[in-house]
């Protein structure tokens, strides 16, 4: 099916040429002579692009308002300004408030330039739409999962941001969560209905941080927008904070204090309303006293601190996450949920260096490649996949076991082996001893003398 373009421009001539070469091209075109026009037909459907004029023939009202209330109904269709008239400043004002792009009507003006903005107009309008798909399959659907008292933190603080615009700075090993914590910190915020958008620091070119964060102006008045355009009025993760230069931290701080900023090559101030949300997972004080982050920096950004758990370290939670994700996973995919034994010792055992993001990633390995296997087939899989992923060195048993008196060694494996059992019990006394054939008394005694306590 052929995209749909709608042409509003009150004169006669362009609008022609500008229809004919679309049709041209076997694109379904429709058009507007005057604003009222415009508002009809932009109200009766909306269109898959609309290139709008910025001089029409009200007085006090232009393209800028159509393009406003292109935005309002629909900020993901993409639109191209075209003026014969208009001042740098009103063509950076239309990039500013959503345009894709503007073009001048004069000699620079040509059927090439025209085509090729559409086709990438159209093609990063489809790109955000396939990305916005996947997005809500696998962030907006899935949930901050645990009962753990480091999670059960977590989950009451983005709670009390619901009501704040304060900047989080959220630290954690890599796959722990910071950007589901993130979107979901924007979802129950008032800014949910605008732009959340994402750079991570780590994957830009050292040449690159200014433009992509920042956006550039070019000679003839065409710019390219940065994640501070993009993220306008609504929210922004700089994922991996502490990867930016030195030298592009001033500029960042700039925007925090005065939330306004110059594009490269830009003269004049662009205006922005931002929550900024950072994540990193080094130390940020390290990095500090080493002179690679600013400290200014660093106190602005870490105004609400939220930090995540490795997984190792929250083992508790791994049968409700197993639960979760398998179901989660079974209905993106559209297969059958598989029945995955919680209680394998492996799984509490091992030392999760990719953290949820490598349990989820475990489990949809073995929802996709066991669909139809029993509980046991599926058990020994997973056993198989966490012994491959163990460095050679991580055996079960401390190394100082074998250097330890008898005595020692049995109580360092006792605490060890009853820790993991009441983990996967959820610290139920009554279930550890069932399992472990253990009077319930004999039990507590035993945990009292180990000093094993607060285990949920």
């Amino acid at each position: 099916m052929s995209k749909e373009v709608l042409v509003i421009d009150d004169n006669p001539d362009i609008r022609y040429l500008i229809c004919s070469i679309l049709k041209e091209k076997n694109f379904s075109v429709r058009s507007a002579a005057n604003f009222d026009q415009a508002v009809f037909e932009i109200n009766k459907k909306l269109p898959d692009l609309a290139i709008i004029d910025i001089k029409l023939d009200k007085v006090d009202k232009d393209g800028i308002d159509l393009l406003k209330l292109m935005i309002k109904k629909n900020n993901s269709i993409p639109v191209i300004m075209i003026s014969g008239h208009a001042t740098v400043q009103v063509a950076l004002e239309s990039i500013r408030l959503g345009a894709y792009e503007f073009i001048e009507k004069g000699a620079s003006f040509s059927t090439d330039k025209l085509l090729n903005y559409i086709n990438r107009a159209l093609e990063t309008a489809n790109l955000k739409e396939e990305k916005d798909i996947i997005e809500n399959k696998l962030f907006h659907s899935f949930e901050l999962i645990g009962k753990s008292p480091s999670i059960v933190k977590v989950k009451k603080i983005i709670e009390k941001l619901s009501n704040s615009e304060s900047r989080v700075l959220i630290t954690g090993p890599t796959g722990s969560g910071k950007e589901l914590v993130a979107r979901k910190i924007h979802k129950l915020s008032s800014r949910n209905k605008k732009p959340f958008v994402v750079i991570n620091a780590a994957s830009l070119k050292e040449t690159t941080y200014e433009k992509e964060l920042f956006g550039q102006e070019f000679e003839d008045g065409t710019m390219s927008s940065g994640v501070f355009d993009r993220a306008n009025r609504g929210t922004l993760l700089i994922d991996e904070v502490t990867e930016i230069p030195i030298e592009t931290q001033a500029n960042i701080l700039r925007v925090l204090i005065d939330q306004k900023f110059k594009r490269i090559n830009g003269k004049k101030d662009v205006n922005v309303n931002i929550r900024i949300i950072s994540s990193t997972s080094k130390n940020l004080l390290l990095e500090i006293a080493s002179g690679k982050f600013r400290e200014d920096l660093y106190h602005r950004l870490n105004v609400v601190p939220i930090e995540l758990s490795p997984l190792s370290s929250r083992t508790e939670d791994i049968p409700e996450l197993i639960n979760y994700f398998k179901k989660k996973i079974s209905e993106i995919n559209g297969v059958q949920e598989i029945e995955i034994n919680n209680k394998n010792d492996q799984l509490y055992t091992y030392n999760w260096p990719g953290n949820v993001r490598e349990l989820r990633n475990l489990i949809e390995r073995i929802t996709i490649v066991s669909a139809n296997e029993s509980k046991e087939n599926i058990d020994k899989s997973i056993s198989d996949i966490l012994d491959n992923n163990k460095p050679i060195d991580n055996n079960s048993v401390s190394k100082d076991t074998f250097t330890s008196p008898l005595k020692e060694a049995r109580e360092r494996f006792e605490k060890e082996y009853l820790t993991i059992q009441l983990k996967k019990n959820h610290g139920n006394i009554s279930k550890t001893a069932d399992f472990i054939g253990m009077e319930r008394s004999a039990l507590h005694r035993k945990l009292k003398l180990l000093g094993i306590k607060g285990i949920n």
